[in-house]
């Protein structure tokens, strides 16, 4: 479950991967790329987006996983999924130079940071909201029993004495019924659209995949272009 320490980190980070695509408004350097800074973070931008493929691997094969876990645990190797997700995606487009002219980089930047936001709801922001509905649930568990021992209390006070409320909704007995009323009422509305925004959350997983395998595609397209021209021009 993510803590206060790693939502901070999620939305800094997230924050500033979205902030550098624009920079380009401030700074553009089209040889950038063909450079050997530049070639060095395209190279280490391939070589962690294909190190990121060992989690699905391991997730989905036993016998990758089976070799896998010898040597690291599942839920470290999702934690590297995620972080070097993160460093690949701004080596990236630190590559670039900021210098978004080729519909083939562009395609590629553009399915790499849909894949960065979906993996980032999917690894945080989802567990986050199911735990919120959750205590919200709980939370109106006890406001309609404490509503249902005020409401007895008034129609068969004896009744009411007899029974008693339960525990959780013993600190809410001496609340007024309408008050009680509005809280129901305005936690069944939150709950609502938490269920709704935790409902497009569900969809992330699909999305983050189709975008993976469109950004894998383009990848060994753009690799395999440079390296075509890089031997022509050696030529």
């Amino acid at each position: 479950m993510m803590n206060g320490r790693a939502r901070l980190f999620a939305d800094v980070t997230l924050a500033a991967l979205l902030l550098l695509v624009p920079a380009f408004l401030l700074h553009s350097d089209g040889r950038f790329a063909g450079s050997l800074a530049g070639f060095v973070l395209g190279a280490g931008a391939a070589a962690l987006m294909l190190l990121l493929l060992v989690y699905p691997l391991a997730k989905y094969s036993t016998g990758v996983k089976a070799l896998v876990t010898r040597w690291v645990s599942m839920p470290t190797l999702l934690a590297f999924h995620a972080y070097a997700g993160i460093v690949a995606a701004f080596f990236a487009l630190l590559h670039t130079g900021h210098k978004f002219q080729s519909p083939l980089g562009i395609a590629l930047v553009t399915c790499m940071l849909i894949v960065v936001v979906t993996g980032f709801v999917g690894r945080y922001y989802l567990p986050l909201t199911a735990l919120e509905l959750r205590q919200r649930q709980s939370y109106l568990a006890t406001l309609r029993s404490a509503y249902e021992y005020t409401a007895a209390a008034m129609s068969s006070p004896d009744r009411a004495e007899r029974d008693g409320p339960d525990m959780p909704a013993l600190a809410l007995q001496n609340v007024p019924l309408l008050q009680l009323v509005d809280s129901i009422s305005d936690l069944e509305s939150a709950i609502g659209s938490s269920e709704a925004v935790k409902a497009i959350f569900m969809q992330w997983i699909g999305l983050h995949v189709l975008a993976a395998i469109v950004m894998y595609a383009l990848l060994a397209v753009h690799v395999s272009a440079e390296i075509y021209y890089g031997l022509w021009w050696l030529a």
